[in-house]
């Protein structure tokens, strides 16, 4: 049996396509449910399309002009691409544009019963409310309206899903009261006069909607190493997907300009309040200048200043740029000790590079204060960190300009010194010019510090008026030509392929699910035994189906089954043959009596015997009665065997033994020696001998008598025998308990090719 080619070694396509092929009305029937299924998902989802929109982020800040001033850090630096795709894709971005293009409205159009229409930009029914309302509304509401072709709108109310409120005959242009405000209905240009019209309205705040917008949108980089940030996103109405991708670019830009122009105009009113003041002190000196030389009757300062040397030129020379660069290093001081400025960018450079990168860092990091505060709400723990870390840095910033100041007043006092000393050498020199020098000294430095200032006035205006926005269009909004969504002609196959595949895969299962068998193939797939044959189910309704003259279908089968009998008594001396099954009720009694019936056919002496003495059915099903059975004979010994057999015309060559009444020890008695006596007798007397026997699955009645038998035929039955009693079969089978056991299947489905004619 090890090298023995089984059935469940091969898939047997035919077999598997003949028992689907039973099922075939469910195959009809799932075919046409998911037909009408896809249909009408076809005609209920919109086609859908993948909307792209590419900007190339312009980090490169740079002016010519800044750089020439060294004023790069009053405009701030080039930002981070990452923290560009944060702030295009931030709440309060997509909550101006939700409000710029009111998309917290959301309208519906039905067409017929199944299709719908998603209406963007134009809808036939428009909604309104106070200003206000969207701002504050925190729940979804929703409105069903069907207006007739007398402009009479029944208006369903739902909230958050659930109804609230039904009106009815609202009349078009009209106003329905809710819980939630009252709310007008007018018609837009777009209203079908005179039709009817059905609608759905949602309404929901600008919050909500730009919650719901951040997830419908995919903003990210094209790739690590790249400026270009990539929008996209999907929906069944291009012109809506077209008009959100673009409408965020521009208002991208717009914020970008916007911070650019308010730090420049900062910028422009610390330096206007500078040059007023500026202005005023010249003013002053120049007027006090012209007061001390009518005073002290000075005309011609250049030709009465010939006595100065070469030294005391330079030394003026350099004593003025000591002082000029004070006098700024003054200015600073004052501007960052002034408590209004404590936020305001440190406008003035000096010469000092360390102090140079203290205030580029400290303007820095207010840019990054003035951007972060943009886009920030409330108490912001990031801003007060910032703020925290300025004002800490502010301190420093002091004390480095005061430090400076104090450095650089070091040279002007030595300067002033070493002045002082040349002016005493010349004691010709009058008292009167050494004032006049001090005093045109103090015009010439306002008078810097004032041209100094107009020059970045006009810088900072250039600045501002070429300002660019840092998006660079790439790609305005574009659809793709094909939808992501499947063609209705796909989605109606691959339903109709659903509708056909979903029976398979319900058979296949109810088939592993299934704990009896249903066909030979099955059973021959889970026994070692052979099969000797099948009996189809018989409904004639009589237990006897064999004759002489009988072609039946249940006929032929038992004629082969007795052919196939014969192979397994291949001796002269195979003679027994018992029947068996798991349980009662498999057919094993109606399989003897009509094996037994056609065996007689052959012209052989055959005997059919009843020795299922606990529950026989022989009598039963052939009408017969006797005076002795089996059990009376083993339990007497005054009756003979001819006293037992029955002979009846219309059984032919069979004779019949029965049973006789139930025994209270059964087991006990078909294990007496008169039993093997019995059948020695018998053997003499019969060609062949049917026993009918007792389940094994219940006793062990036919294990005893297996003694006496030459073959045992195992009935099951289909749909009622399950699938562990023919394990339980097949392990009698493989411990050899009894001889040459073979299987037959009764009430097997009939098969069109059984028999060559028709009862």
């Amino acid at each position: 049996m090890a090298n023995k080619v089984k059935p469940q070694d091969f898939i047997d396509i035919n077999a598997i396509i003949r028992n689907y092929r039973k099922k075939w009305y469910w195959f009809v029937i799932s075919v046409v449910m998911f037909g009408l299924l896809g249909y009408v998902y076809v005609k209920t989802h919109n086609t859908e399309y993948s909307v792209h929109a590419n900007v190339l982020i312009d980090d490169d800040n740079s002016n010519p002009l800044l750089s020439s001033m060294d004023l790069g850090g009053l405009f701030g630096t080039s930002a981070r691409v990452d923290d560009e795709v944060f702030i295009v894709s931030s709440h309060s971005l997509l909550r101006d544009i939700v409000k710029q293009l009111n998309l917290n409205e959301c309208h519906i159009v039905k067409k017929g019963l199944l299709e719908k229409e998603f209406a963007y930009p134009d809808y036939p029914l428009g909604i309104s409310n106070s200003a206000a309302f969207a701002d504050t509304l925190t729940a979804s509401l929703m409105f069903k309206i069907s207006v007739d072709a007398d402009c009479k709108a029944k208006v369903k109310f739902y909230v958050k899903g659930d109804k609230i409120e039904t009106y009815d005959d609202v009349a078009i242009p009209g106003e329905v009261s809710t819980p939630y405000g009252k709310f007008e209905l007018l018609p837009t240009a777009t209203y079908p006069k005179g039709e009817e019209l059905n609608t759905i309205i949602y309404l929901s705040g600008y919050d909500a909607q730009a919650e719901q917008l951040a997830k419908d949108i995919e903003i990210e980089l094209v790739n690590r190493k790249s400026n270009v940030i990539t929008m996209a996103m999907q929906t069944e109405n291009v012109a809506y997907g077209k008009n959100i991708l673009d409408a965020i670019v521009k208002q991208y830009n717009l914020r970008g300009l916007d911070d650019k122009s308010a730090q420049g105009e900062k910028t422009l009113l610390f330096i206007d309040e500078r040059i007023r003041l500026l202005a005023s002190d010249l003013d002053d000196a120049e007027s006090a200048i012209q007061a001390y030389k009518q005073a002290n009757g000075i005309i011609d300062v250049q030709a009465e200043a010939v006595y100065q040397t070469t030294r005391r030129s330079e030394l003026d020379k350099r004593l003025l740029q000591a002082e000029s660069e004070a006098e700024v290093l003054k200015l600073a001081t004052d501007f960052v000790n002034n408590p209004e400025n404590a936020y305001s960018l440190i406008p003035l450079t000096v010469t000092n590079e360390g102090l140079i990168k203290s205030i580029s860092t400290y303007n820095g990091l207010l840019l990054k204060r003035i951007e972060l505060q943009s886009n920030a709400k409330g108490n912001n723990a990031v801003l007060r960190s910032l703020e925290e870390q300025i004002d800490a840095m502010r301190g420093n910033v002091a004390t480095s300009i005061r430090k400076a100041y104090d450095n650089a007043m070091v040279p002007v006092r030595e300067l002033r010194a070493e002045m002082a000393k040349t002016s005493g050498q010349l004691g010709k020199v009058p008292t009167q010019e050494r004032e006049f020098i001090n005093m045109k000294r103090q015009q010439e430095v306002k008078q810097a510090l004032y041209l100094f200032l107009l020059q970045r006035r006009e810088e900072t205006a250039m600045m501002i008026a070429n300002t660019k926005p840092k998006a660079i269009i790439v790609d305005e909004a574009y659809a793709l030509n094909d939808p992501i969504s499947m063609k209705p002609k796909l989605v109606l196959a691959m339903f109709l392929f659903l509708g056909f595949l979903v029976p398979l895969i319900l058979l296949y299962i109810k088939d592993k699910l299934r704990t009896k068998f249903d066909t030979r193939q099955e059973v021959e797939r889970i026994v070692d035994m052979p099969v000797l044959g099948e009996i189809c189910t018989d409904k004639s309704g009589t237990k006897v189906v064999v004759g002489s003259n009988d072609t039946s279908s249940s006929a032929e089968l038992f004629r082969l089954l007795r052919t196939n009998l014969l192979f397994v008594l291949n001796d002269t001396r195979d003679k027994v043959v018992l029947m068996t099954s798991t349980n009662s009720g498999e057919g094993k009694s109606y399989i003897s009596i009509n094996l037994a019936m056609s065996l007689s056919l052959l012209g052989k002496k055959v005997l059919l015997m009843g020795m299922d003495i606990r529950k026989p059915k022989l009598a039963e099903y052939l009408g017969l009665s006797a005076r002795y059975g089996i059990t009376q004979y083993l339990s007497s010994d005054n009756i003979s065997i001819d006293d037992m057999i029955i002979r009846d015309k219309q059984y032919g060559n069979l004779d019949i033994m029965l049973s006789g009444p139930i025994p209270p020890n059964p087991a006990e008695l078909l294990a007496l020696t008169k039993v093997d006596a019995l059948f020695a007798e018998l053997r003499e007397r019969y060609d062949y001998i049917i026993v009918d026997t007792a389940p094994v699955g219940l006793v062990s009645d036919t294990f005893t008598l297996d003694r006496i038998s030459d073959a045992t035929i195992y009935v099951c039955r289909a749909n009622y025998t399950s699938k562990a009693d023919l394990a339980f079969a097949n392990s009698i089978y493989d411990q050899h308990r009894l001889r040459k056991l073979s299987l037959v299947v009764n009430g097997a489905a009939m098969k069109k090719n059984y028999g060559y004619s028709h009862n």
